[in-house]
């Protein structure tokens, strides 16, 4: 009995284990067909994805065949442009070219007839000249003359304004105020340089007289006014006013420089060093020293190196400049100039280039003293200040002393300026006539002051530098230390310096 119900409970569990079995056989074969399908789908897709990328790719070919068409087509017709527009700017300029063509010949026709006409006219005045003359010969003089003939391409101006000037009775006060000089030193000017700038009367016009011509330069140069009205009052064309300025300054350098500014002979050094010591009490002084800038014009070539650093930074405008460097006496005349290089050269730099320097190294300023400021070096021949910063009593007493020395030379120069106004401003000389007119200015402050002309002051404003080398020799350092010794040993220092 127990048997039957054990057989009978194992079947029943097989049937159960069948039937489980039968499940999971039914749902292995429904999640495999679902994979299936999945796996379908995602090849659509793909297939899908790569069919538009294809017509992506066909689409872009075919933009990029159009674009290339049109960009070929524009070509095309920008060249078929270019040509038109380039064989229309030849004929314009072919036809632009033949009627200039045409204007020169008749330009050049006009011309030979003028040129024809003026050579008669000539002819005819002259001959109506000489037929005037000798009717007066024929008729014995008494006839009066006939008056000379008008040349009709001589433009009247009036020259009043000179007429006046050049009478005697024009005041002297007047005169030497526009001048700056007498009456007399304009006449001793204007006999000296007679020979060298007269001109004769041709037959086509009369030359100006010299009085006129030294007249026409001079006030120039003391008032600086511009050419435009020294034209009006002199009754001169401009052209002719600048031509004359520079004709008379031309000559004044040649004739008068060799004159009125030299080097001091033996006999007047002596009197020059013991005028210098009797003031500082520094032996074997010939001379003081300064440089000064002109104002000029930019230039056009070489600007930088005419550009006036210094003086651009305290005026806050740019400044050009050329430099002066000038040598005076103990009556601030001077003795020796150099005059031209460009204005952004140290002092010590324009000395060294200067023919000052030159006989220095020839030896023939051995054992004598040129003072100058402390832009310069301290050499065998040239006697600077101490520069450094803590002075000891004896070094700040001589630099005393040699600061009136100095004062000498830089007054000089502040008189030549306020006397010749025109080098306070800009001017328009050209740079390569420049040296000339300025070595005028020199000669003819010379000249008033040896005649004791009024003097007229300007306020001097010239930067200085120390020199990168202030000391170029051993000798000349010793010297001055055994100088501000005997200063202060013989009692010659000033007193203005308290410990």
């Amino acid at each position: 009995m127990n048997d039957t119900v054990t057989n009978g409970s194992k079947r029943k569990r097989r049937r159960k284990d069948d039937g489980i079995n039968n499940n999971n056989n039914k749902n292995s074969g429904g999640d495999e067909s679902s994979e299936k399908q999945q796996g379908n789908k995602k090849k659509e897709g793909l297939k899908g994805i790569i069919t538009s990328l294809l017509l992506i790719d066909e689409q872009e070919k075919l933009d990029s065949e159009e674009w290339s068409k049109t960009q070929q087509e524009d070509k095309l017709l920008f060249d078929a442009n270019h040509k038109k527009k380039t064989r229309a700017m030849l004929d314009y300029y072919n036809k632009l070219q033949g009627s200039f063509d045409y204007l020169d010949q008749n330009d050049r026709g006009l011309r030979r007839r003028k040129s024809r006409v003026a050579a008669a006219t000539a002819a005819a005045v002259v001959t109506a000249v000489a037929g005037a003359e000798e009717e007066e010969e024929e008729g014995g003089g008494g006839g009066g003359g006939a008056a000379t003939q008008r040349r009709l391409w001589v433009k009247n101006r009036s020259q009043a304004w000179w007429d006046e000037c050049n009478s005697a009775e024009f005041p002297e006060e007047e005169f030497r105020k526009g001048f700056k000089m007498g009456k007399e030193t304009f006449e001793m000017i204007c006999n000296e340089l007679s020979s060298a700038v007269a001109k004769e009367n041709t037959s086509l016009r009369d030359a100006v007289p010299v009085r006129q011509r030294v007249a026409v330069c001079i006030w120039r140069l003391a008032t600086g006014e511009p050419l435009r009205l020294v034209s009006k009052r002199f009754g001169l064309g401009i052209s002719t006013c600048h031509k004359l300025v520079l004709e008379v300054c031309s000559a004044i350098r040649t004739v008068l420089m060799p004159k009125y500014l030299q080097w001091p002979d033996e006999e007047s050094v002596k009197r020059v060093k013991e005028h210098f010591e009797a003031v500082s009490g520094i032996p074997n002084v010939v001379g003081s020293m300064y440089t000064t800038h002109i104002p000029i014009i930019a230039p056009k070539i070489s600007v930088a190196a005419y550009f006036n650093k210094r003086h651009t930074e305290r005026n806050q405008k740019t400044c050009y400049s050329i430099t002066v460097q000038g040598v005076v006496d103990p009556k601030g005349v001077f003795t020796d100039v150099c005059i031209g290089w460009p204005g952004s050269m140290p002092d010590d730099q324009v000395l060294e280039k200067s023919a000052l320097y030159q006989r220095a190294i020839g030896g023939l300023l051995k054992g004598v003293w040129i003072v100058g400021s402390s832009g310069y070096p301290l050499m065998d021949w040239v006697l600077v200040p101490y520069t450094q910063q803590h002075l000891t009593w004896t070094q700040h007493a001589f630099n005393e002393k040699i600061g009136e020395i100095q004062r000498v030379a830089k007054e000089a120069f502040a008189r030549m300026k306020g006397r010749w106004t025109c080098l306070q401003k800009r001017t328009e000389v050209k740079l390569q006539d420049l040296p000339v007119v300025l070595g005028a200015c020199c000669v003819l402050h010379n000249i008033c002051e040896m005649r004791n002309e009024p003097q007229l002051m300007c306020n001097l404003i010239d930067d200085e530098m120390v020199p990168e080398n202030g000391l170029r020799s051993v000798a000349a350092m010793k010297a001055r230390d055994a100088i501000a010794h005997n200063l202060l040993h013989h009692n010659h220092a000033g007193t203005s310096f308290q410990s």
